[in-house]
């Protein structure tokens, strides 16, 4: 990386990811060897939307790192609800942290945040703009089930305002990586992913249905219908519960193949796959822990 902020994964090179991913696994395999790492640090956690896993792994990150954690609280209970903008709020949240994770609604505020800053802040997801952190950990997951070389992924759901899609689509052309976008019309990839995806070179075909695909996958990516990102309910009425899957659904799959999801699921992913070998994606959740100690160690 470039610089010491991580706000999209365009900023991620192969050498980059490879580098991060590397010393996750041996965070995995030797987490005392880390445990007084980066003692007497403060990471700031500034969540002005829900968030069970990011924050909380990165919470868990930097206390394993022997780091500790300030929590800005819930937006209702902080000076946001007085009306202090996003700058001024990270202005001061620079003065009590050696770095910074952010999530915001509004697309394209961590980058805004972070020309603010000189303390490292991390991009959480803004709003269905990116979420790179969740891409590294997508990324050990995939490389530790199938590889990132010469692999064939189908990513489905909401891609039109699914900010994990976007990060792991951009970070996958770093890879020999052939992509297959399976969503209902009104949720394929926004123009401007497609635009960059073809001009870094990306194998993307684009399908309404999965069936005829599925054999070919190695993984398969599935995101949730984001109710909250839809300005009109009565589209999301259209598309909510059109793209599920359950075990008989694999029936045509590889052996092998990886089932993954970022999390929260809905009713996209039948609880009958949990059992199955299919399933990766609460060992995907559990990845978050050591991938976000490495990246914090690479930033601080």
């Amino acid at each position: 990386m470039p610089q010491d902020h991580l706000v999209t994964a365009k900023e991620l090179s192969r050498d980059d990811i490879e580098a991060i991913l590397d010393r996750a696994v041996e965070i995995a395999d030797d987490p005392s060897a880390f445990r007084e790492r980066h003692a007497d640090t403060l990471l700031a956690l500034c969540f002005f939307e829900p968030s069970t896993r990011t924050k909380m792994s990165f919470d868990a990150a930097a206390k394993r790192l022997g780091g500790e954690t300030v929590d800005m609280g819930s937006v209702e209970s902080s000076s946001v609800k007085k009306g202090e903008s996003l700058a001024d709020t990270m202005r001061v949240v620079e003065g009590y942290a050696d770095a910074i994770v952010l999530r915001h609604p509004s697309e394209g505020s961590a980058k805004m945040a972070s020309e603010f800053v000189d303390v490292p802040l991390i991009n959480a997801g803004d709003g269905a703009g990116h979420h790179p952190s969740q891409t590294l950990l997508d990324l050990f997951t995939i490389r530790e089930s199938a590889g990132l070389d010469d692999l064939t992924i189908g990513i489905m759901g909401d891609l039109k305002y699914g900010r994990t899609v976007h990060s792991l689509s951009t970070a996958l052309t770093n890879f020999d990586a052939r992509q297959h976008f399976i969503s209902p019309e009104s949720l394929r990839l926004p123009r401007s992913v497609r635009y960059d995806l073809h001009e870094a070179g990306a194998q993307v075909r684009e399908h309404t249905d999965l069936e005829a695909i599925l054999p070919e996958l190695d993984v398969l990516y599935v995101t949730r219908i984001q109710r909250e990102r839809f300005p009109d309910e009565n589209e999301y009425r259209k598309v909510a519960g059109e793209y599920q899957i359950d075990a008989e659904t694999l029936d045509d799959a590889k052996a092998d193949l990886s089932i993954m999801h970022p999390l929260p699921r809905v009713d996209e992913i039948a609880p009958d796959i949990d059992e199955t070998t299919h399933a990766n994606y609460f060992e995907q959740a559990h990845n978050g822990v050591p991938v976000r100690m490495a990246l914090l160690d690479r930033l601080l």
